[in-house]
């Protein structure tokens, strides 16, 4: 199995197939109400909808870099603000996050094999591609999980 082969397998196991670890992150995301995507329960940093945003953000960011771009923060920002409560809006950033998530899956089926091994420009420490792309797929990982509990503790 290639380095594409791998990873892609993992990111579209993590995004929706059925992961070891529990639920897919699109499983998670697509049982989440706009209601609840804005609230912020005590004692949180961020509600559910700007971390899907700091997702999204970061992984155009690799894209990005798997591009030949210098390593710097997501262009949207590294938190961007999610606003105000609005259901239109929700659904665009559950519909933004996917297909990033798929312009992504294209990218490393398309990226060139020689290339994984390379280190990712501007970056310090020097981090390989390969070492980019599992690192954004375990930060998916981790902030499903954060996006499940905040929810839980929303909605009980």
């Amino acid at each position: 199995m290639t380095i594409s082969e791998k990873l892609y397998n993992q990111l579209q196991e993590i995004l929706s197939g059925e992961p070891w670890y529990g639920p897919s992150v699109y499983s998670i995301i697509d049982g989440i109400s706009f209601e609840a995507a804005y609230e912020k329960p005590a004692g949180s940093i961020h509600n559910i909808a700007g971390i899907i945003l700091h997702m999204t953000g970061w992984a155009e960011e690799v894209m990005d870099r798997m591009n030949g771009m210098n390593a710097q923060l997501p262009v949207r920002g590294d938190w961007p603000e999610p606003g105000l409560p609005d259901e239109q809006k929700w659904k665009w950033v559950v519909e933004d996050i996917k297909l990033v998530n798929v312009n992504l899956a294209g990218f490393i089926q398309n990226f060139p094999e020689e290339k994984w091994a390379e280190t990712v420009e501007g970056k310090e420490p020097a981090e390989t591609y390969e070492y980019q792309l599992s690192g954004l797929i375990q930060h998916h990982i981790y902030h499903s999980a954060q996006i499940a509990l905040l929810n839980r503790m929303i909605n009980g």
